[in-house]
């Protein structure tokens, strides 16, 4: 059943676990994700970026999660979420298509841009019955970064974030604590004590963006703290094009359908993974 991230997101927060947004960009992923998500018994948010909506077409990959979501895992709640929206256009667009949730990401501009553009989104939002997240603070990625980085400069203010949560309306906030995207070296150690004000702070459930290799100790705390929701991208990309490229490399499979389905699986492996660690299994 399709729903939207709010609805997944508050039943995490009030029952203590975390939801993975898992992102995809072709047949291939979608069916990994929601296999998993099917096997592990686990809502899940399948969510996809700008990039990956200009490459495969943005109503063709909506319907094509939609479809797939209605029609063979009916049973499963799954929400389609557009990620890192960094315009009004981009967030307009997904919701003129049908996305029931999106994030506008206003992390890169001023408090008092993010906070209008924000406003409005939600504003437009609401009018759709779609569920919005925005961030505060900055979770960077590697070109934006130098070796020497003063943290204190990207992660997210307690204070600010309660006033942003309250003078935009939005749904769920992604908060910067350390975690970064990608390859991007974080911060040694997670800033706990920021975290646990934010969620005191606020009542909204929190995203931790940058989840791919959050492992173990590190993702039970922060759940423990605040966190409902991890995305997931690298760890996934990894996983799809290792499988794929290992069986190249063999040089005896010319088979399309098996090479990329050697990825899948592979994709379906990691996700499963991440749901365990997450605590969502089960709770479909």
């Amino acid at each position: 059943m399709i729903v939207t991230t709010k609805v997944l997101l508050d039943e995490a927060k009030k029952n203590g676990y975390a939801v993975g947004a898992f992102n995809t960009v072709n047949l291939e992923t979608t069916k990994a994700i929601l296999n998993a998500a099917k096997e592990m018994r686990s809502p899940v948010v399948v969510q996809m970026t700008e990039k990956t909506l200009d490459y495969a077409g943005g109503r063709a990959m909506f319907h094509l999660v939609k479809n797939m979501a209605e029609f063979y895992f009916p049973d499963i709640p799954v929400a389609i979420h557009l990620d890192h929206g960094k315009s009004m256009e981009i967030v307009e667009r997904a919701i003129e298509v049908g996305f029931p949730s999106v994030m506008y990401d206003g992390s890169r501009h001023s408090y008092s841009d993010n906070v209008r553009t924000t406003k409005r989104v939600v504003e437009i939002a609401r009018e759709k019955g779609v569920s919005v997240q925005a961030e505060l603070g900055n979770v960077p990625y590697l070109s934006e970064v130098s070796e020497n980085i003063n943290w204190d400069d990207y992660m997210t203010d307690p204070e600010e974030a309660a006033r942003f949560v309250e003078e935009t309306g939005i749904d769920t906030l992604a908060v910067a604590i350390g975690n970064a995207h990608g390859f991007t070296k974080e911060r040694d150690e997670p800033d706990y004590d920021r975290l646990a004000k934010i969620a005191k702070s606020v009542s909204v459930p929190l995203v931790l963006h940058g989840g791919s290799d959050w492992e173990d100790g590190r993702a039970k705390k922060v759940i423990e703290l605040g966190i409902s929701c991890f995305n997931v991208d690298t760890a996934i990309r990894l996983a799809f094009i290792g499988a794929i490229s290992r069986m190249l490399a063999s040089g005896e499979e010319t088979e399309i359908r098996k090479i990329l389905g050697s990825g899948m699986d592979a994709a379906q492996e990691t996700v499963m993974k991440k749901m365990e660690l997450f605590g969502s299994k089960g709770k479909a």
